[in-house]
């Protein structure tokens, strides 16, 4: 098993899990800002500190890394968004030196890559870092505006 994770408001009761698990712990997808990651750290309550770059920002997420390095923890980019977040994540991976994995979402729409002027790239397995301006690619406006939200259904 890659690692179970967990994620809880209770760093005390993480690492009390981790202690007695027998298996890699990752946690805190849900956390925002570097204070809030902190007790998790000072209570090695995870192998694996989960950071989601987009809600966090990269330039915060690199400080999280940084705490977390500090403690010995690696940590691995959340992602379940699309391509804009998969290249943030690619710039952020390749940046920090406690890189566990990257997360990816394969499982897309089949027009996801008609929203984006690039595409992310994967060859055997590795996501290469784009050498495009910015994070690597942008959004395609017109590839929006003919795929445009649907309507959420009321609740009845």
């Amino acid at each position: 098993m890659f690692w179970v994770e967990i994620d809880t408001y209770s760093p005390e009761a993480l690492g009390h899990m981790r202690r007695r698990s027998p298996h890699p712990i990752a946690s805190c997808e849900t956390l925002l800002g570097l204070r809030a990651f902190l007790p998790y750290f000072r209570e090695q309550a995870m192998d694996v500190a989960i950071i989601d770059t987009p809600w966090n920002g990269v330039w915060q997420a690199m400080k999280i890394a940084s705490a977390a390095e500090a403690h010995e923890v690696n940590v691995a980019p959340h992602n379940f968004y699309g391509h804009l977040c998969t290249m943030m994540n690619a710039h952020f991976a390749a940046a920090v030196p406690n890189l566990r994995i990257m997360e990816i979402d394969v499982d897309r729409l089949p027009w996801d890559d008609e929203l984006f002027t690039v595409a992310p790239t994967i060859e055997d397995g590795h996501l290469l870092v784009p050498d495009t301006p910015g994070w690597g690619t942008e959004p395609n406006e017109e590839a929006l505006k003919a795929h445009p939200p649907k309507p959420h259904a009321l609740l009845s």
